[in-house]
């Protein structure tokens, strides 16, 4: 295979070739309909977007409700008004650049190092997009003090209906992941609007623990080249499973004896996810150079750096971001764990969305 310069890179080609390469683990997500193309992010974000907008409150309908009215021929209709509610989205861009020196192909008897690069890009974005998500996850079930008066009240409700927390309960089976877990997770959260849920992204800890109690078998793809390869993912419940380690986990220090209650010793908490149907919108919204060369002939006897930026316009179902604590046009991962980037969407007064309308849990436990 030829080996990448800036002489004869072509970034055109380039970025169809890696648009046609098949992106497994993504096209799983999407197959699980947790994470969906929002129409409106793209016409927001890419379509009608003039000046490069980098956020946006748009519009959010919300549901049709009150008492239905006896029709008797003597009863007059009193109709309801629906409101309207506001929703905060926003896109952020991530950049990263690959170096191959001249040096290491000629000392290799040319082993073509940027082609391992390429090859590899879809994996690296999945992990940093997978990243950027557990930090909204994370930042919105830290928004219990977001907001004043009644919106403040149904924000901190949020947060504890769907919150699972097994991890203090008195013996050890029900401390950590057991065959009931989720199904009391997700009704906990949205009684029967439970069946929505889809996807559950748990640490090894806890998908080993379940993979021991025979609740969790995993998924397999075929590569281009006829190999049957582990996907990372699995089932349970006919719930998608996705395995990552950089889910939250903290550490609870040991609390020794006193007063005659009895040591506690140190124990680690471990947060998963789960989420139903269209928890999440998610837009590549692009970025004006994604692929490009940059050649240094005077660094280590010449090199070569493959440098790929993205941009992705992002929703939460039910949720807005807030935008309150942000210093650039690109929210950090850190400033989207931030609770005070977060609230229910409201009508802009003291009206929220329901919150069992939002298909968005956690399970703390100990495995």
């Amino acid at each position: 295979m030829a080996k990448f310069d800036a002489k004869n890179f072509n970034e055109k080609a380039f970025g169809k070739y890696m648009s046609a390469v098949p992106n497994v683990k993504l096209n799983k997500l999407k197959e699980s309909k947790a994470i969906v193309s929002d129409k409106r992010l793209r016409e927001t974000f890419v379509t009608n977007s003039q000046t490069g907008t980098v956020y946006a409150v748009l519009p959010y309908f919300g549901l049709i409700g009150g008492s239905a009215l006896n029709y008797d021929g003597e009863t007059n209709l009193t109709a309801e008004k629906t409101d309207t509610f506001e929703q905060g989205v926003f896109t952020y861009g991530r950049m990263m650049g690959w170096t191959e020196a001249d040096f290491s192909y000629d000392v290799t008897g040319g082993v073509d190092f940027m082609a391992n690069v390429r090859n590899q890009i879809n994996r690296y974005w999945n992990d940093v997009d997978q990243g950027t998500l557990l930090a909204v996850f994370e930042g919105i079930f830290a928004m219990s003090e977001t907001g004043t008066g009644k919106v403040r009240t149904a924000n901190a409700e949020f947060v504890d209906k769907h919150t699972y927390d097994i991890s203090g309960e008195t013996t050890q089976e029900g401390q950590r992941m057991g065959a009931t877990s989720l199904n009391v997770a997700i009704q906990k959260a949205c009684g029967d609007n439970k069946q929505k849920f889809s996807l559950v992204i748990c640490h090894s800890t806890v998908a080993t623990n379940l993979e021991n109690l025979k609740l969790l078998a995993y998924l397999k793809y075929t590569d281009a080249e006829g190999i049957e390869r582990d996907l990372g993912m699995g089932t349970w419940n006919g719930r998608l499973v996705i395995v990552d380690d950089s889910m939250p986990i903290e550490v609870i220090p040991a609390v020794p004896a006193s007063d005659g209650v009895p040591a506690q010793d140190a124990y680690t908490q471990y947060t998963s996810y789960v989420l139903g149907e269209g928890a999440v919108g998610f837009e590549p919204v692009g970025a004006k150079v994604p692929y490009e060369m940059v050649r240094d002939a005077k660094t280590r006897g010449g090199e070569d750096t493959l440098i790929s930026r993205r941009r992705n316009a992002v929703s939460v179902a039910g949720i807005s971001y807030l935008k309150a604590v942000q210093k650039t046009n690109s929210p950090t991962d850190a400033e989207l764990k931030n609770g005070k980037n977060w609230s229910l969407v409201s009508n802009g007064d003291s009206k929220t969305i329901d919150h069992k309308a939002i298909p968005i849990a956690r399970i703390i436990s100990r495995g």
